[in-house]
C-alpha cells in the first residue's frame, strides 16, 4: 500500500466524521462546555463534584450523570474540561469522563438489544463500577497536585448566583439539543426538531443573558474549540491510516478465546481505534458473529468507547502527560481484567 493510498484513507476518515459528528456533536458539545465555563455556578460544581464534596454523592453523580448525554469519547471531552476547569475534582471529573460514553440511555438500550442481556448489562454495571474506581485511584495518585489546584479554585471565590430554574432550563435545552441532534430518526424530523430547540434556546438567551455573558460565553467556546478541534482532527486522520493498515480480521485473529492475550489486545485496540456514538454496538456483534470471546468483546466495549486516539491526544493536552497515560493504563487495564473475569463466567 502506498503512502498516498494511506494518506486518503485518512482523509476519507476524516472527512466522515466532520459530515457524520460535526453539526450535531461537536458543535452543540463545545457550546455546552463554553456554558458551563462562562455560567454554571462554581459553588455547584464544587459542591457535587468538588475534592471538598463527600466521595459517594461526587462519584456517584459523576458515573451516572452521563446517562442524558448520547457522546462519543471526543464529544464528552469538551464537556469533560468544561466541568474540570471550573474546580471539578479530578477523580469525580474523570469517573464522569470514562462512564459518559458508555451509559447513555442509547448506548445501554442498544446493547442489550443487540448483544443480550447478558452482555448488555454486563457493561452498564462495569461501566459504572469501573468509573467510580479509576476516578478513585486518578484522585489517590495526583492527590498533592489536585489539592494545590484546588486551593487555586477556592481562592477565585464563587460566581454570582442566577436562579436555578433558569440555569436548568438553559442547560436542559442545549443538553436536548444534543441527545436530540445523535438520535436516530429521518432527517427532516431531526432538522425541524432542532430548529425548534435553537429557537427555544435563542429565546431563552435574549430573555435572560447580558450581552457581555453572552460574549464571554462565546469566548469561552471558542477558546475550546481552538485548543482541542485541531489535535481531534489529527487524531481522526491518523485514525483512518491505522484501520487501513490493521484489517479487523487480525484483531478477530487474535481475541478469539478468552486469554490474558486475547482481553489485552480487544482492550487496547479498542482505545486505539475511535468509535462514534453507538457504532461500538454493532461492531462488536460482528466480531461476535465471527467468533470473539465475550470476555474480550465486553473488554473492547468498555475500552474503546472511553478512549480514541484521538481522545488520548486531546487529554495529553488537557491533563498533561503523566496525568493522561495513567488514566489510558488503568482504562486499559481495567477494562482487560473486567473481560478476563467475565469471559471465565460466561
Amino acid at each position: 500500500m502506498s503512502a498516498w493510498e494511506l494518506i486518503f484513507a485518512g482523509f476519507k476518515t476524516l472527512n466522515e466524521y466532520i459530515l457524520q459528528h460535526t453539526l450535531f456533536c461537536l458543535i452543540p458539545a463545545f457550546f455546552i462546555a463554553g456554558a458551563i465555563s462562562a455560567f454554571l455556578n462554581q459553588e455547584s460544581v464544587m459542591r457535587y463534584f468538588g475534592p471538598q464534596a463527600k466521595k459517594p454523592v461526587a462519584y456517584g453523580v459523576a458515573s451516572v450523570s452521563g446517562a442524558i448525554l448520547a457522546v462519543c469519547s471526543c464529544t464528552v471531552l469538551p464537556i469533560f474540561m468544561g466541568i474540570y476547569k471550573k474546580g471539578a475534582g479530578l477523580g469525580p471529573a474523570i469517573a464522569f469522563l470514562y462512564s459518559s460514553p458508555a451509559i447513555n440511555i442509547l448506548a445501554m438500550a442498544y446493547s442489550v438489544h443487540l448483544l443480550g442481556y447478558d452482555l448488555g448489562i454486563a457493561r452498564i454495571v462495569a461501566a459504572v463500577t469501573l468509573a467510580s474506581f479509576i476516578g478513585l485511584i486518578m484522585a489517590a495518585i495526583f492527590r498533592k497536585e489536585e489539592s494545590e489546584r484546588a486551593a487555586g479554585a477556592f481562592a477565585y471565590g464563587t460566581d454570582p448566583p442566577r436562579p436555578t430554574y433558569q440555569t436548568l432550563l438553559y442547560f436542559g435545552v442545549m443538553i436536548a439539543i444534543l441527545v436530540y441532534g445523535t438520535a436516530r430518526i429521518p432527517s427532516i424530523a431531526k432538522y425541524l426538531g432542532e430548529a425548534v430547540l435553537v429557537a427555544v434556546l435563542v429565546f431563552l438567551i435574549t430573555r435572560w443573558f447580558k450581552k457581555e455573558e453572552i460574549k464571554e460565553w462565546m469566548s469561552e467556546t471558542w477558546r475550546m474549540t481552538r485548543m482541542l478541534v485541531p489535535v481531534l482532527l489529527l487524531g481522526v486522520f491518523l485514525v483512518g491510516i491505522i484501520i487501513e493498515v490493521l484489517p479487523p480480521e487480525w484483531i478477530v485473529r487474535f481475541v478469539g478465546g478468552n486469554s490474558v492475550k486475547s482481553n489485552a489486545i480487544a482492550s487496547v485496540s479498542g482505545a486505539l481505534m475511535y468509535f462514534a456514538t453507538l457504532t461500538e454496538v454493532p461492531i462488536v456483534k460482528g466480531l461476535l458473529d465471527l467468533g470473539m470471546g465475550k470476555g474480550p468483546a465486553l473488554a473492547l466495549l468498555l475500552a474503546g468507547p472511553a478512549l480514541s486516539l484521538p481522545s488520548m491526544l486531546v487529554l495529553i493536552r488537557i491533563l498533561g502527560f503523566k496525568k493522561a497515560f495513567t488514566y489510558i493504563l488503568l482504562v486499559c487495564v481495567s477494562a482487560m481484567g473486567v473481560g478476563l473475569l467475565f469471559g471465565a463466567i460466561f
